[in-house]
């Protein structure tokens, strides 16, 4: 081998192509030439996967038989990274003492050879690492890989990291030549139009430290049932409920036996409570049919009592939105360290300067609806 292994502990059924797929998770991570060790009931020499065609540059299949081999073969070759399975691959059966074992002796060659090591598990249906939790606390970093199945955005986000923090994300595109870095993935989630819809608001969510532009849509109609539905898809449907309770008792917004279907654009999800008054904001748009001006985000959290709370992060958001482009922005009352507002005077500066983005500050929803739809 050339340049490093990868050792990948897969399953006897698992195809050559899906070995040298999952092998590409470390290729790309590390930049380097990786190779992968495959469990296989005979041991043949190393064969290239996917090289002739140049769809996984660098990757090649070595056979071993098992754990002991694969450990060996890390101690004795000049090696960038490790990649194994575990709790399948690598551990059979699963007891907590076995996978302790294995993982101790995984990370005893990669401290001592200073090599890269990356543990891949499964998770459960609500997001937990499968099998015992020994593995979560024995490893130093542990990353999702997350992402709605029928979306092209693709998460890494760090749940345990014990040499820095863990509200950094990566971001992904997952397209038909595999998975693409996004740098700015903010334009995912907003739809490319020229003209206003009524029933959409812009927000700005944050996702760890990364402030991410979204629109929320909503569309109202009537209902020919008894009971009126009440569709989400992307967003808290308990909390969108509540916005729905506080527009009708605060706002005076007459919903009535009408379905109420509220979406994001491009498959995010949006669970944060600030997200609130852009639910809010296009609600009562769809409601009164009229649309919420172009080039305006809406960011805070709305009270069961009609008022709008103040959130984290609004100067990161604020800064997002305005590298988008857009030049006015809704905010809590009481978000400290805002940029003025257009036609204020900037320190140091005689003449009234206009500011880049125009931030009106709110307590309530109504007065939130009121400003803008300019009533």
């Amino acid at each position: 081998m050339e340049d490093g292994l990868a050792v990948v502990r897969e399953r006897r059924e698992d195809a050559a192509d899906i070995v040298a797929r999952r092998a590409l998770l470390v290729h790309r991570v590390v930049g380097e030439r990786l190779h992968v060790a495959r469990e296989l009931g005979d041991v043949g020499p190393e064969r290239p996967v996917l090289e002739a065609d140049g769809q996984a540059p660098g990757v090649s299949v070595v056979r071993h038989h098992g754990v002991e081999r694969d450990l060996i073969g890390i101690r004795h070759r000049e090696t960038d990274a490790a990649r194994a399975d575990v709790g399948e691959g690598v551990v059979d059966v699963r007891l907590d003492t076995t996978i302790r074992e294995v993982t101790a002796a995984l990370m005893a060659v990669a401290k001592q050879q200073e090599v890269t090591t990356v543990l891949v598990g499964h998770v459960t249906k609500d997001g937990s690492i499968a099998g015992p939790r020994a593995l979560e606390h024995l490893v130093d970093v542990v990353l999702h890989f997350e992402g709605d199945r029928h979306a092209q955005l693709r998460i890494v986000r760090a749940l345990k990291n014990r040499y820095g923090p863990t509200d950094e994300i990566g971001c992904f595109d997952l397209g038909e030549s595999g998975l693409i870095g996004l740098p700015d993935p903010s334009g995912l989630f907003v739809s490319q139009r020229r003209d206003p819809v009524p029933g959409t608001c812009v927000t700005v969510t944050l996702e760890g430290r990364r402030p991410l532009l979204a629109e929320v849509q909503t569309l109202v109609a009537g209902s020919a049932l008894d009971i009126p539905r009440r569709v989400t898809s992307g967003l808290d449907a308990s909390r969108v409920g509540m916005v729905l309770a506080v527009l009708q008792r605060r706002a005076d917004l007459k919903i009535g036996k009408q379905d109420v279907y509220a979406a994001t654009v491009g498959g995010v999800r949006l669970t944060e409570p600030s997200v609130d008054l852009a639910v809010a904001l296009a609600l009562a748009s769809a409601i009164a049919n009229l649309s919420v001006p172009g080039g305006l985000v809406a960011v805070g959290e709305v009270g069961l009592a009609g008022e709008v709370r103040r959130v984290s992060g609004v100067q990161r958001r604020l800064a997002e939105a305005e590298r988008m482009g857009f030049r006015r922005a809704i905010v809590p009352a009481g978000s400290g360290g805002l940029p003025r507002s257009a036609g204020q005077e900037r320190a140091g500066h005689g003449d009234a300067q206009p500011a880049p983005i125009d931030v009106k500050e709110v307590e309530t929803v109504r007065e939130a609806i009121a400003l803008a739809f300019g009533g």
